[in-house]
């Protein structure tokens, strides 16, 4: 092992120094500390800069205010839902460690997840379960999938996002805590 030029230390010193030579210059000051929980106007901040509009600024219209629906959204508003990552077929057994996560199911209006929720009704409904519906065309369909599983909430959720995030390809499916299974 070779020992370092002094040249080289002394710069090496210099360099520390300097870099730290700011931080030790506001050593004494007190730390102002910003927050905000909130029943605070920040006005007087805002105040305190006297910012003045700009004179040769082109006056700019105001922002629109999005206007609340006369009526409320219903779920036939958010139909059709087509998942295009996600398609019925066989799913692989794998563990997943998300603690916490209440059982879900992913499932599409079609034979083979109606199938797969007539065996599984009793089963969703002991463990709590939520179904995603990530292909269905109609409320029709949406409702013919709730028929199968009194008691076990389903709702219309595009699913590609969950597909990517899971890793999922197929469905129907059952994503617990622990694991992912069909």
């Amino acid at each position: 092992m070779t020992k370092p030029h002094p040249a080289h230390l002394a710069l090496t010193s210099l360099l520390v120094l300097l870099a730290g030579l700011p931080l030790a210059s506001r050593a004494g000051e007190p730390l102002i500390v910003v927050e905000d929980r909130g029943g605070t106007s920040a006005l007087p901040y805002y105040e305190a800069l006297n910012l003045q509009p700009r004179a040769n600024a082109p006056a700019r219209p105001p922002i629109p205010t999005p206007q609340v629906p006369a009526t409320p959204a219903d779920e036939a508003a958010m139909l059709p839902v087509r998942s295009t990552k996600l398609t019925p077929g066989t799913v692989a057994r794998r563990v997943i460690e998300a603690p916490g996560l209440r059982p879900f199911v992913v499932i599409g209006d079609d034979e083979a997840s109606r199938a797969w929720l007539q065996r599984r009704a009793a089963a969703l409904r002991e463990r709590g379960a939520v179904g995603l519906v990530v292909n269905v065309e109609t409320a029709q369909g949406l409702a013919r999938l709730r028929a199968l599983v009194p008691g076990v909430p389903l709702a219309p959720v595009a699913g590609d996002d969950l597909a990517d995030r899971l890793g999922l390809r197929h469905y129907p499916a059952l994503i617990t805590a622990t694991g992912i299974e069909q």
